[in-house]
């Protein structure tokens, strides 16, 4: 069986030209950098088992970087993408090519640009369907509709960064969100391109949303309609029923809709879920329409309003937690146990003194500050000379320390008041070391330093287990015995909660350097973000791939 299924993967291969294009959105036209001049990007469809080779020549005035957001890339991490991380960036006029092959994984993921905010623009999805001859675990469904949610910026989103970054004060938010890269009809000049869903009253079909929003979680709902999650971050789910759903960026969830309302057009929606106190967010809202099909809504529905969705509060903590902790395997899974690293890692905002001699003009943050962003008080430096990979594959001294602290320097009230003494990260390049094949534990520990709020954690090269979740100060003692070790959900990215606490379980069975870090853009910026030196183990099997010869070089 399994060299039958062998002979039937495939090896897709792929162009992708990095380009500025036209792209006219909110009656203005910016030239926003694309894919093959299309925004979002091409949407890459495989089959588990199959091999992507994507050549990316980068044709922008930037560099760039691709990575494939939720692919395990086991032993090939020099194709996993985040720049100065596995690899230097792919620079104008260059090219690099990726390779990877799709391994145990079904469901909905999605790539990206991992290079300054680039990632606004230049985004896809991958779909990966069982391998031929397997199908689904729940009946297939009629149609199949991506819908990746966005951020756009009435600017250039190198340019809002950049002056973020100059003044250390937090970055202009966006001026509307995006379904399949249209705002909706709520927003100025959008109507016309809205985009229309299509259904058959009765049919069941398969919406595959994608978060790719650069800084703000969305809850999304559609009007009058159920939606049944099966899976999400290429992993199946236990079945759950539920009205609105609630994504991080990065965050994929698969969901299956039924046509059992009347024939009409029904608003799909997504606004956002901004948990952090008092700061500025996008309050506008996207959509795109669900629009019946059959023969008594063809040629009267056009004309028809789309019936509007009940969206929750911006701020609806209590809606956003009951769908997080809804998630489930689908069966017992082998949860690890026995644990070798027992890690708590502290993650949120601080902020940092004004550096000797600079302007105030450059220290736009509170009362004369920065913003700066850490885990465990390590706000994350990017090397510029070497990617970490190659420094630790070389053995290249003086790219970054493994002494990245296993849990915080100093113990605190992480969600009470906190002293200011406390807000101080330490800039610095530090990882942290696993032997292959170790068991890890993190205790992923909001704060409220500067201000509490969800964090999406992404950790790259890996699925993990959400093993509990919980407000307040992780206490052992007492949350312990919350942890699920029968089905917790598989995930690449874990909505850590607003003012709380997050607990995943993982088998560092995949050699290499992988990034973690908060999927808002912004605090990775700032530097919430560490990595994972993963050695090699015993074989080929367990040894990290030669780099390719075309890797681009600093």
């Amino acid at each position: 069986m399994s060299t039958m299924q062998m002979t039937n993967a495939k090896v897709h291969h792929h162009d992708f030209v990095v380009q500025a294009t036209p792209v006219k959105r909110l009656c203005k036209t910016h030239n926003s950098i694309t894919v093959n001049g299309m925004y979002p990007g091409p949407t890459l469809e495989v089959n588990n088992g199959d091999t992507l080779v994507v050549k990316v020549v980068n044709k922008a005035r930037y560099n760039v970087t691709i990575h494939w957001h939720g692919v395990r890339q086991m032993r090939t991490g020099w194709a996993d993408g985040p720049e100065f991380v596995t690899q230097c960036p792919i620079r104008p006029g260059a090219s690099y090519t990726y390779r990877f092959t799709i391994q145990g994984q079904e469901g909905t993921l999605w790539w990206h640009a991992h290079s300054s905010w680039l990632r606004a623009t230049v985004y896809g999805a991958l779909i990966i369907r069982p391998r031929e001859g397997d199908s689904y675990p729940f009946p297939k469904p009629k149609r199949e509709t991506p819908l990746l949610l966005g951020e756009w910026w009435d600017a250039n989103p190198i340019d809002v960064v950049r002056q973020a970054t100059r003044t250390g004060a937090a970055p202009n938010v966006s001026d509307a969100y995006t379904i399949n890269g249209q705002p909706g009809d709520l927003y100025n000049c959008s109507s016309k391109d809205t985009i229309i869903v299509p259904i058959d009253s009765g049919e069941t079909n398969l919406l595959r949303v994608v978060n790719s929003g650069l800084n703000q979680q969305l809850f999304l709902k559609i009007a009058n309609h159920k939606l049944t999650v099966v899976g999400a971050d290429a992993s199946y789910v236990k079945p759950f029923t539920t009205s609105v759903l609630m994504l991080g960026p990065g965050q994929t969830t698969d969901v299956l809709i039924t046509a059992d309302q009347p024939p009409s057009r029904y608003y799909i929606a997504a606004r956002a879920y901004a948990s952090a106190q008092g700061a500025p967010f996008d309050n506008t809202t996207t959509t795109a329409i669900l629009e019946y099909k059959s023969a008594n809504c063809q040629t009267t529905c056009a004309s028809i309003k789309p019936v509007r969705a009940i969206m929750p509060a911006f701020n609806d903590t209590a809606t956003a937690t009951a769908f997080t902790t809804s998630f489930r395997s689908p069966r017992k899974v082998e949860v690890p146990t026995k644990i070798d690293h027992n890690l708590f890692f502290t993650v949120g905002l601080g902020l940092m003194n004004c550096p000797r001699g600079s302007r105030s003009r450059n220290c736009q943050g509170p009362n004369g500050t920065r913003f700066a962003a850490s885990m465990n008080n390590v706000s994350f430096v990017l090397p510029s000379n070497f990617s970490l990979l190659q420094a630790h594959q070389q053995g290249i001294p003086g790219v970054f320390t493994t002494d990245f602290p296993g849990a915080p320097p100093v113990k605190f009230d992480y969600t009470g008041n906190v002293s200011r003494t406390l807000r101080q990260p330490v800039k610095s390049t530090k990882l942290y070391k696993l032997k292959y094949g170790e068991t890890v534990q993190i205790v992923l520990q909001g704060t409220s330093i500067f201000t509490a709020e969800n964090h999406p954690i992404h950790l790259h090269g890996y699925d993990f287990y959400i093993v509990a979740e919980g407000f307040g100060n992780f206490n052992p003692s007492r949350d312990t015995s919350k942890f699920n070790l029968v089905d917790p959900p598989l995930r690449n990215t874990a909505s850590v909660p607003v003012g709380g606490w997050a607990v995943i379980r993982f088998v560092a069975d995949n050699p290499g350097v992988w990034l973690m870090h908060c999927h808002l853009d912004v605090h990775i910026t700032w530097g919430l973000a560490m990595a994972f030196i993963v050695e090699n183990g015993v074989g080929g099997l367990q040894t990290l791939e030669l780099p390719p010869a075309d890797l681009p070089v600093c």
